[in-house]
């Protein structure tokens, strides 16, 4: 019997002076996706993109991420 377990996180991102995007610190964690999307919105007016995902993961695989939410530009979650 395998367990997998469901992570939802947020991660904003910002872009240097040059440009280039880059996550605006570690992604967040979250109980719930309401929580997510609520906070992926409030992170979207302050920053250059943010995306809320969730992703199964097992032991010994990970599920591709669904999206909840994304504004703005952000990095590929894959």
């Amino acid at each position: 019997m395998t367990d997998s377990t469901t992570m939802i996180a947020v991660v904003a991102f910002d872009k240097d002076d040059a440009g280039v995007l880059f996550p605006a610190g570690e992604p967040q964690r979250f109980e719930s996706e309401d929580q997510a999307v609520d906070a992926a919105k409030e992170l979207a007016s302050k920053h250059d993109g943010v995306i809320a995902w969730s992703r199964q993961a097992g032991p010994d695989e990970k599920s591709p991420p669904t999206i909840l939410y994304k504004a703005g530009e952000a990095i590929d979650m894959e």
